[in-house]
């Protein structure tokens, strides 16, 4: 019997499951990736499609109405008979499914990836064959588009058409120079323009960190000459190398360098104005339904594991970034 045109779609229905735990269309979508109005626009949808309204829209939040709250606890059992039948799924598909190809941008492979992998293979068993290639986040999201990888891992803030993107960790930038720099003793912040006018070791164009980089400093000093990097290097550890060899400064993620703060290899270098260098990392896959299989199950844990660690923005599905 087919349904009738009264039944949201699964992801309208996963949004509304997460809109009455967090309490706000903007926290749901935070987690799924997506525009308040977004979420709103898909709501306003749903409660079309049921005839009934589902929320109650405040200054202080979002709050199921009565019949929001009944088609919640509905929602909970069709979502997780959606989870049982796309595990079903997997299983029937058998070898088709034995094999993951991951591409991932270098702060993910190199810091989070093995963690996320070492998980994937305890549940799903070593007969599951991951091969991972890592590139900048350019060059992953061409990747997955090329349908030369089954899921992607990018830093970047921009995806081409043609990708879907769910966030599955926040991250944060941060200023490092060796012990025996200028800026280490300083003690007060170093100007974004300083920073700006400064011959940084960077990474390579096209890379997320690189990118966020740039834009920050566009936005926070955008009258200062940016000189030509000290050092364009394709990998984190390569950087690290730089810096400590007294290359320059760098920018670089919070997990990369967190270790050598805490020894005191390097030291972190506050920065005084508006510099915004925070980041999402996100997995991508091509346009459509969250890839199934050893893919989803991936996605799955990279949010639990960076939701444990305090930095991710947890959620299930997300629209073209």
């Amino acid at each position: 019997m087919a349904l009738s045109a009264h039944v949201p779609d699964l992801t309208s229905l996963e949004l509304l499951v997460t809109v009455a735990r967090v309490g706000s269309l903007g926290g749901a979508g935070r987690e799924f990736g997506l525009t308040q109005q977004a979420v709103s626009a898909r709501m306003r949808s749903a409660e079309a499609l049921v005839g009934v309204r589902l929320l109650r829209r405040g200054v202080r939040g979002t709050a199921l109405t009565d019949e929001g709250a009944m088609l919640v606890d509905w929602a909970r059992g069709v979502l997780a008979a959606a989870d049982e039948l796309d595990a079903a799924i997997t299983a029937v598909r058998g070898d088709r499914d034995g094999r993951l190809d991951v591409a991932a941008s270098f702060t993910v492979a190199e810091f989070l990836l093995p963690g996320w992998l070492a998980r994937l293979r305890t549940e799903l068993g070593p007969e599951t064959g991951v091969n991972l290639v890592v590139r900048n986040s350019e060059q992953v999201a061409a990747l997955v588009l090329a349908g030369e990888a089954d899921l992607g891992f990018v830093e970047g803030p921009t995806l081409p058409d043609g990708l879907d993107a769910v966030t599955v960790a926040t991250d944060q930038l941060v200023v490092v120079v060796p012990p025996e720099h200028r800026w280490a003793r300083r003690r007060d912040a170093v100007a974004a323009a300083e920073l700006a006018g400064t011959a940084l070791v960077t990474r390579e164009r096209g890379s997320g960190t690189r990118l966020v980089l740039d834009r920050a400093l566009d936005a926070a000093a955008p009258d200062t000459t940016r000189p030509t990097p000290s050092l364009e290097l394709s990998a984190t550890t390569a950087i690290r190398q730089a810096v400590l060899a007294g290359a320059g400064p760098a920018v670089l993620s919070t997990v990369a360098v967190q270790d050598d703060i805490e020894t005191g290899r390097l030291v972190r270098v506050r920065i005084a104005g508006e510099l915004d260098l925070r980041r999402e990392l996100r997995g991508i896959w091509p346009e459509g339904p969250v890839p199934a299989g050893p893919a989803r199950s991936l996605l799955r844990i990279a949010r639990q594991r960076a939701g444990r660690n305090g930095t991710a923005r947890m959620g299930s599905r997300a629209a073209t970034a």
